[in-house]
């Protein structure tokens, strides 16, 4: 019964984290795009931060290191990673953006096999991130003689993006402060928003910009409450069920939830070269992660063979 659970809350996230693509696209055409980011995380942190409260055995870092930990996490993790993010959205679909910010696990494993003493980059390992490289590729520039249009210029705007988040998760877990997770993540939400506060103001953006339509509010909302507040929520408690690599697969079921929702309320269509992207990037995970996929498939396969003996005897 568990495994059933565990499986509908990887969808329920997948389909929050997906959709939320479609709801930065919808709330784009009212706000300014990194102040935009800026007061999702205001709620998010807000949140965050009254649960860590609750749960965390500690909610505030103890030292210098710990603090050094909640920097990472608010510069790359939800500054940079959003401000990039937000503003690439504006000339991108919902599904281009989400394929492309699926190169972060692949990024990761790169990252850690630099500044991760324990890790190495094999030749195979390279195939990978040439893989998940050449679908990015796919995504952003398919035409060669349009290098500079805006499509392109803002997929790479979300490479960047993928790239900011990927360096600061590594980052993080080489530093190893023994933060939780829950207190971590409030404080970066909180420590990230007021960055992207400063790069708004400096870009000259203001609330007067902001049109206070149902549109905007309902986008606001459900990016702060829902894919950010409750997902995040949703993703620790899986990540303590099912460990780093099931919890993974998260970024490439998220792009078909984004490709659907995008389709279904902003008319966007998804076209060949996303979906080559998304298959090519898919591929590098694979072939980056064989090893630790290898060790996963008999204990899935013991799962599903249980699961059909108890079907049989009921």
């Amino acid at each position: 019964m568990s495994r059933y659970r565990n499986l509908a809350l990887f969808l329920g996230l997948a389909a929050v984290w997906g959709s939320a693509f479609m709801a930065i696209k919808a709330g784009l055409s009212e706000f300014p795009p990194v102040l935009f980011a800026a007061l999702r995380y205001d709620i998010a942190g807000v949140v965050m931060l009254g649960y860590a409260v609750l749960r965390a055995d500690r909610w505030i870092p103890a030292d210098r290191r710990q603090w050094a930990t909640v920097g990472v996490g608010a510069v790359l993790l939800i500054a940079a990673y959003h401000a990039f993010l937000f503003v690439g959205e504006q000339e991108t679909t919902s599904a281009a953006a989400a394929v492309v910010v699926s190169l972060s696990p692949v990024l990761t494993t790169l990252f850690a096999r630099v500044l991760l003493p324990d890790e190495r980059l094999s030749l195979v390992g390279i195939v990978g991130a040439l893989l998940g490289l050449a679908g990015v590729a796919a995504v952003a520039s398919p035409d060669t003689t349009a290098l500079l249009s805006t499509s392109v210029v803002a997929n790479l705007l979300v490479f960047l993006a993928a790239l900011s988040f990927a360096l600061g998760s590594v980052l993080t877990t080489r530093l190893d402060s023994g933060l939780e997770h829950e207190t971590m993540e409030a404080w970066s939400m909180v420590g990230g928003a007021l960055v992207m506060h400063a790069v708004s103001l400096g870009l000259g953006e203001s609330l007067a910009a902001v049109t206070w339509s149902p549109r905007a509010f309902w986008a606001l909302g459900y990016l702060s409450l829902g894919a950010s507040a409750a997902g995040f929520l949703v993703y620790f408690t899986l990540l303590e069920r099912l460990g780093p690599i099931e919890i993974n697969l998260v970024s490439y079921v998220a792009p078909l939830f984004a490709a659907l929702s995008g389709f279904l309320f902003l008319d966007e269509v998804v076209d060949v070269w996303t979906g080559a992207g998304f298959l090519l990037i898919f591929a590098g995970f694979v072939v980056i992660k064989r090893r630790a996929i290898r060790e996963e498939l008999p204990r899935l396969t013991a799962a599903l063979a249980g699961r059909e003996r108890e079907s049989r005897e009921q």
